[in-house]
Protein backbone atom coordinates (compact mmCIF):
# COMPACT_ATOMS: atom_id res chain seq x y z
CA UNK A 1 0.00 0.00 0.00
CA UNK A 2 1.41 3.41 -0.74
CA UNK A 3 1.31 6.45 1.30
CA UNK A 4 0.73 9.75 0.11
CA UNK A 5 3.69 12.04 2.03
CA UNK A 6 3.81 15.54 2.36
CA UNK A 7 7.98 16.69 2.54
CA UNK A 8 7.83 20.43 4.08
CA UNK A 9 10.49 22.22 5.32
CA UNK A 10 9.35 23.36 8.90
CA UNK A 11 9.54 26.78 10.74
CA UNK A 12 10.24 27.24 14.66
CA UNK A 13 7.08 27.91 15.00
CA UNK A 14 6.05 24.38 13.65
CA UNK A 15 8.37 22.70 15.87
CA UNK A 16 5.82 22.72 18.89
CA UNK A 17 5.78 21.01 22.32
CA UNK A 18 3.47 18.39 20.88
CA UNK A 19 5.55 17.82 17.80
CA UNK A 20 6.39 14.59 18.88
CA UNK A 21 3.62 13.43 20.79
CA UNK A 22 2.35 10.31 18.65
CA UNK A 23 5.61 9.59 16.48
CA UNK A 24 6.53 6.23 17.43
CA UNK A 25 10.52 6.31 17.48
CA UNK A 26 10.47 2.62 18.58
CA UNK A 27 13.51 0.04 17.57
CA UNK A 28 14.48 -3.67 18.41
CA UNK A 29 18.19 -4.36 17.84
CA UNK A 30 19.34 -7.69 18.04
CA UNK A 31 22.77 -7.32 16.26
CA UNK A 32 25.23 -4.11 15.89
CA UNK A 33 27.98 -3.93 13.65
CA UNK A 34 31.61 -2.14 15.41
CA UNK A 35 35.09 -1.20 13.83
CA UNK A 36 37.68 -3.87 14.57
CA UNK A 37 41.46 -3.31 13.43
CA UNK A 38 39.82 -1.37 10.53
CA UNK A 39 37.17 -3.89 9.64
CA UNK A 40 33.41 -3.99 10.34
CA UNK A 41 32.44 -6.84 12.02
CA UNK A 42 28.72 -7.81 14.07
CA UNK A 43 28.07 -8.81 17.02
CA UNK A 44 25.07 -9.63 19.27
CA UNK A 45 23.88 -6.90 21.16
CA UNK A 46 19.77 -6.69 22.48
CA UNK A 47 18.56 -3.57 23.31
CA UNK A 48 15.31 -2.00 22.63
CA UNK A 49 15.34 2.27 21.34
CA UNK A 50 11.99 3.32 22.25
CA UNK A 51 11.50 7.41 23.12
CA UNK A 52 9.70 8.27 25.81
CA UNK A 53 8.27 11.97 27.17
CA UNK A 54 11.61 12.98 28.68
CA UNK A 55 13.17 11.98 25.45
CA UNK A 56 10.77 13.73 23.07
CA UNK A 57 11.06 16.90 24.79
CA UNK A 58 14.95 16.94 24.26
CA UNK A 59 14.78 16.15 20.72
CA UNK A 60 12.53 19.17 20.18
CA UNK A 61 14.90 21.15 22.21
CA UNK A 62 17.59 19.86 20.03
CA UNK A 63 15.48 20.83 16.36
CA UNK A 64 14.46 24.15 17.63
CA UNK A 65 18.09 25.39 18.40
CA UNK A 66 19.34 23.43 15.13
CA UNK A 67 16.64 26.03 13.37
CA UNK A 68 17.85 29.08 15.50
CA UNK A 69 21.60 28.12 14.55
CA UNK A 70 20.63 28.29 10.74
CA UNK A 71 19.89 24.92 10.18
CA UNK A 72 17.11 22.77 8.81
CA UNK A 73 14.34 20.68 9.97
CA UNK A 74 12.46 18.60 7.44
CA UNK A 75 8.97 17.01 8.40
CA UNK A 76 6.91 14.29 6.32
CA UNK A 77 3.37 14.15 6.63
CA UNK A 78 0.87 11.52 5.84
CA UNK A 79 -2.19 14.39 6.12
CA UNK A 80 -1.95 15.93 9.55
CA UNK A 81 0.13 13.29 11.24
CA UNK A 82 4.16 13.45 11.19
CA UNK A 83 5.82 10.38 9.79
CA UNK A 84 9.29 11.26 9.66
CA UNK A 85 11.68 14.08 10.34
CA UNK A 86 15.24 14.85 9.83
CA UNK A 87 17.28 17.69 10.51
CA UNK A 88 20.74 19.47 9.37
CA UNK A 89 22.90 21.80 11.25
CA UNK A 90 23.46 24.95 9.79
CA UNK A 91 27.25 25.33 9.74
CA UNK A 92 29.88 23.63 7.67
CA UNK A 93 32.77 21.31 9.29
CA UNK A 94 35.73 19.46 8.12
CA UNK A 95 39.41 20.33 6.51
CA UNK A 96 37.70 21.81 3.53
CA UNK A 97 34.61 22.91 5.15
CA UNK A 98 32.29 20.62 2.72
CA UNK A 99 30.31 18.42 5.49
CA UNK A 100 27.41 19.61 7.33
CA UNK A 101 25.69 16.83 9.84
CA UNK A 102 22.71 15.25 9.69
CA UNK A 103 21.78 14.34 13.22
CA UNK A 104 18.75 13.16 13.21
CA UNK A 105 16.45 11.11 10.41
CA UNK A 106 13.51 8.82 11.65
CA UNK A 107 10.42 7.38 10.66
CA UNK A 108 7.88 6.43 13.01
CA UNK A 109 7.79 2.57 13.32
CA UNK A 110 4.64 1.37 12.23
CA UNK A 111 5.50 3.62 8.71
CA UNK A 112 8.76 2.13 7.85
CA UNK A 113 9.05 0.15 4.84
CA UNK A 114 6.87 2.38 2.78
CA UNK A 115 10.21 4.09 1.34
CA UNK A 116 9.55 7.37 3.16
CA UNK A 117 13.31 7.42 4.86
CA UNK A 118 14.73 7.27 1.87
CA UNK A 119 12.69 10.16 0.16
CA UNK A 120 13.23 12.27 3.66
CA UNK A 121 17.16 11.01 3.19
CA UNK A 122 16.99 12.83 -0.82
CA UNK A 123 15.13 16.19 0.64
CA UNK A 124 18.04 16.31 3.09
CA UNK A 125 20.63 15.59 0.50
CA UNK A 126 19.00 18.45 -1.28
CA UNK A 127 18.94 20.82 0.95
CA UNK A 128 22.25 20.10 2.29
CA UNK A 129 23.75 20.85 -1.31
CA UNK A 130 21.93 24.65 -0.76
CA UNK A 131 23.79 25.15 2.69
CA UNK A 132 26.67 24.99 0.68
CA UNK A 133 27.93 21.26 1.82
CA UNK A 134 29.34 18.52 -0.67
CA UNK A 135 29.01 15.94 2.23
CA UNK A 136 26.55 14.80 4.69
CA UNK A 137 28.13 13.62 8.20
CA UNK A 138 26.05 10.85 10.02
CA UNK A 139 27.55 9.40 12.98
CA UNK A 140 24.22 6.66 12.75
CA UNK A 141 23.09 3.99 14.45
CA UNK A 142 24.97 0.73 14.85
CA UNK A 143 22.29 -1.27 14.19
CA UNK A 144 22.50 -3.82 11.03
CA UNK A 145 18.86 -2.09 10.05
CA UNK A 146 19.85 1.32 10.37
CA UNK A 147 23.45 0.66 8.83
CA UNK A 148 21.45 -1.29 5.85
CA UNK A 149 19.08 1.62 5.44
CA UNK A 150 22.41 4.00 5.21
CA UNK A 151 24.30 1.79 2.80
CA UNK A 152 21.10 1.45 0.64
CA UNK A 153 21.10 5.47 0.23
CA UNK A 154 25.15 5.43 -0.63
CA UNK A 155 26.59 6.22 2.28
CA UNK A 156 30.16 4.71 3.21
CA UNK A 157 32.89 5.30 5.98
CA UNK A 158 33.26 9.00 6.88
CA UNK A 159 36.77 9.93 5.73
CA UNK A 160 37.60 12.85 8.08
CA UNK A 161 35.66 11.63 11.62
CA UNK A 162 34.50 15.07 13.56
CA UNK A 163 36.56 13.96 17.26
CA UNK A 164 32.73 15.92 18.72
CA UNK A 165 30.46 14.20 17.23
CA UNK A 166 32.33 11.34 17.11
CA UNK A 167 32.49 11.69 21.54
CA UNK A 168 28.76 12.33 21.52
CA UNK A 169 28.23 8.84 20.78
CA UNK A 170 31.38 6.49 20.30
CA UNK A 171 29.52 3.35 19.20
CA UNK A 172 27.93 4.94 16.12
CA UNK A 173 29.39 4.43 12.95
CA UNK A 174 30.84 7.48 11.44
CA UNK A 175 29.22 7.68 7.91
CA UNK A 176 29.47 10.43 4.91
CA UNK A 177 27.20 10.98 1.47
CA UNK A 178 28.88 12.48 -1.63
CA UNK A 179 26.50 14.82 -2.74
Amino acid sequence: MKKEIMFKLLSLGEVKDTFLKRFKRYQVTNQVLFVDDNQFKLKSDHFIDDWDDNKKAQVICDLRTCIMEGGKVIGAFEGEELAGFANLEGCLFGSKMEYIELPYIHISSELRGYGIGKKLFEKCCEEAKRLGAAKLYIAAHPSVESQGFYKAVGCREAVEINEKIWSREPLDIQLEKIL
